[in-house]
């Protein structure tokens, strides 16, 4: 029978109440505590089939005045067309479209995967932005669910994305998948897509990394455009926009601009923007090459490709700095510059971080003056008018930037700080307070945190982490990605080891939340030897009653249940529970907390009626203290439902879960949210149980 399991604290999983970095056990989190006894089979009717094609993820659109680049694609075909050639040996070819950036590629992959949706030869076109594994997993399990793969509920991502790999080595489907922007190879082995007769990989990358090359995977270098196919875009596009002066001479700017793509966006949307005939511009342009020099040395950009980029940027930059709302668009690309060219949530731009960070990056003369959400909104959408950013319809990814640009402005900035803080503090304050329960946005706002992260090295640990970093690895937690969170747990506390020390309250969190990865993962011995050390270091720093020791117990108590050691858990859990009280209260909600898990201990020891009195308890309290929708009084609710129903008291249980749990999970967190499931579960097993057969096999369909 599934059951809701309880938090560990009002922070579950941390290590203090108290400090910057939050603790990140999931409330309400789901077991399987005992199976139906009765041995009946369903036969269930088979689900709609999937509406053939499908798209999966977002395919950026095409450029304006899109160059089709006709010989290079006739190569990628042709390396395609001799893979499946070769069907016996090598059946399938992933292509790498390889070189520096700028230059096109992801552009190139998009041609491709709009002419597989246009032709609809393909009956799958996966887009997956491929900066890290969890973005790989994430979109992999999306898909999963989407062409109803065998074995693929999407409870549990990683499970689920190898369900889907599965599915690739054995449909009859066609399909295309796109993974663009490959960062890290070795953090991809094993979720490369297979190769199949009817299937094949587009990849685009910056590396020139051996093993990217392996398992039958061709690199095909992508260069800078051709004079015809720059001189045929700047045209195209100068002209489609009403461009008033002559064309003239353009073929010298697009040699100018070494015919690279990026730099001829940012020339042609400063044409358009200020309408200035061409030969200025070039003026212009050569006038920047000079102040680069200061700017940007050249050991910088030893390739020299982004150089054009940068200088068309810092044009493009003055010109929009100089619009209204004055001042705004050169901090408003730092920012953009700082966060995933993938794309970032257009709401970033009307959070209240944003619109202080720009106030005061005004120059001097003007910071009196607020700057609010409009401000903020104008000052992207300058950036949009002037090709820097790419604003799309409203989404997860609404607002991407080229990472060439993005690195351009990167290297014109002196000092990182201020900038990082403002963009963490921005993708803090829009994070969804129970973000599983929100599509699309967790894994965007995880890829953001990630980026920035690497963008400014330590900025974001001083004076000490920024809670962004702890909220990334309890998003990850939630999302049910145990693997990738102990990866990101293991690695943020060695960076606070080394930062901020080992006894830190912060570094504390960081190993408490990896023990708590392994946990989830069912790593049970590795996660009981990582609490213990972390108690240990609690009591060795704080003392026995610290807020911090008391949490760092409760999560050994729990650590314990899971492994069947209930009397310790017992024991652990009734002292931290004296120990609440005498400090915090009766009523506090995190002594209700404690009540909670010290419940469920007695449940799983047998002690049922013991059981039911707390859980009588803590709902009377925590009705009253947190209110009857509330979460944490959701899941005392269920808890004692299950109490009621291990105890013999079904119709107690039914009338439970029917009257108000039941209920308040489909309006809370939604019609298939995990814990509205299992409500529905533990409803069918008691109908069942009070011999309402009927209406427990219609629950357990609609369950499954």
């Amino acid at each position: 029978m599934s059951v809701f399991r309880p938090p560990a604290s009002a922070q579950p999983g941390g290590n203090s109440a108290s400090h910057t970095g939050p603790a990140t056990a999931s409330h309400g989190a789901v077991a399987n505590s005992g199976i139906i006894q009765g041995g009946f089979h369903q036969y269930l009717p088979p689900a709609p089939p999937p509406s053939w094609p499908l798209r999966v993820g977002t395919v950026p659109p095409l450029a304006s005045a899109f160059q089709p680049r006709s010989g290079l694609r006739d190569t990628i075909q042709a390396a395609r067309q001799l893979g499946a050639d070769v069907l016996l040996t090598q059946r399938h070819t992933a292509h790498l479209l390889a070189g520096i950036g700028g230059v096109g590629k992801t552009q190139l992959a998009a041609a491709f995967a709009h002419d597989a949706l246009a032709d609809r030869g393909t009956d799958l076109v996966l887009w997956v932005d491929a900066g890290t594994p969890d973005q790989i997993v994430t979109s992999y399990a999306t898909a999963a669910v989407r062409v109803q793969a065998p074995g693929a509920v999407g409870a549990d991502p990683a499970t689920a994305a190898r369900c889907f790999l599965d599915w690739l080595h054995t449909t009859d489907r066609s399909w295309l998948i796109v993974l663009d922007d490959v960062t890290d190879p070795a953090r991809l082995s094993g979720w490369w897509p297979p190769r199949h007769r009817k299937g094949w990989t587009l990849a685009t990358t910056r590396l020139r990394d051996v093993t990217l090359t392996s398992s039958g995977r061709r690199a095909i270098p992508v260069d800078t455009y051709t004079l015809q196919e720059a001189t045929a875009y700047l045209t195209r596009r100068l002209t489609e926009a009403g461009y008033a002066h002559p064309l003239d001479p353009i073929g010298e700017l697009a040699d100018a601009l070494g015919y690279l793509p990026l730099a001829l966006s940012h020339a042609a949307a400063y044409l358009v923007q200020q309408n200035e005939p061409c030969p200025t511009y070039l003026d212009r342009y050569r006038d920047g090459e000079r102040r680069l020099a200061d700017l940007m040395p050249a050991d910088l950009d030893p390739d020299e490709y982004g150089r054009p980029v940068a200088v068309t940027l810092l044009l493009a930059l003055d010109a929009a700095d100089a619009a209204a709302p004055p001042g705004l668009a050169r901090p408003a690309l730092a920012l953009a510059a700082l966060l995933d060219p993938a794309g970032h949530p257009d709401s970033i731009w009307t959070s209240s971080a944003v619109t202080r960070y720009l106030a005061g990056s005004r120059p001097d003369g003007s910071a009196e003056q607020d700057v609010t959400a409009e401000h903020a909104r104008r000052a992207m959408r300058l950036l949009h008018r002037f090709g820097l950013v790419e604003e799309t319809s409203p989404g997860p990814r609404a607002v991407r930037i080229h990472a060439l640009t993005a690195r351009a402005m990167r290297d014109t900035l002196d000092d990182l700080t201020t900038v990082a803080h403002a963009a963490a503090d921005a993708l803090m304050e829009i994070w969804p307070a129970i973000d599983h329960a929100v599509h699309g946005l967790p894994e965007a706002l995880r890829a953001n945190t990630a980026v920035l992260s690497s963008h400014t090295g330590d900025a974001l640990w001083h004076p000490e982490a920024h809670m962004v970093l702890y909220q990334a690895g309890r998003s990850l937690l939630n999302a049910g990605l145990h693997a990738t969170a102990a990866a990101y747990w293991r690695t943020t506390a060695d960076t606070a080891i080394r930062i901020l020390g080992h006894r830190h309250p912060h570094t504390l969190t960081a190993r408490a939340n990896l023990a708590h990865s392994h946990q989830q993962a069912g790593r049970t011995r590795e996660a009981i030897d990582l609490h213990e050390q972390v108690l240990a270091d609690d009591i060795g720093s704080h003392g026995d009653r610290h807020p911090g020791t008391l949490t760092a117990r409760t999560n050994l108590a729990n650590v314990y249940r899971q492994a069947g050691r209930f009397h310790e858990a017992v024991d652990l859990l009734d002292q931290v529970l004296a120990d609440r009280v005498n400090i915090l209260g009766d009523r506090h909600p995190d002594t209700l907390m404690v009540r909670v898990n010290l419940a469920s201990a007695y449940r799983e020891a047998g002690r049922t009626h013991e059981a039911i009195r707390l859980y009588e308890r803590v709902l009377t309290d925590s009705s009253r203290v947190l209110g009857d929708r509330h979460p944490n009084t959701l899941t005392a609710r269920a808890n004692l439902a299950v109490c009621h129903a291990q105890a013999g008291r079904i119709h107690e249980a039914i009338d439970l879960i029917e009257r108000t749990i039941l209920t308040d999970c489909v309006e809370i967190l939604g019609e298939r949210h995990p814990d509205t499931l299992s409500a529905r579960a533990n409803l069918a097993h008691c109908y069942w149980r009070a011999g309402r057969v009927r209406e427990a096999i219609d629950l357990e369909e609609q369950v499954l």
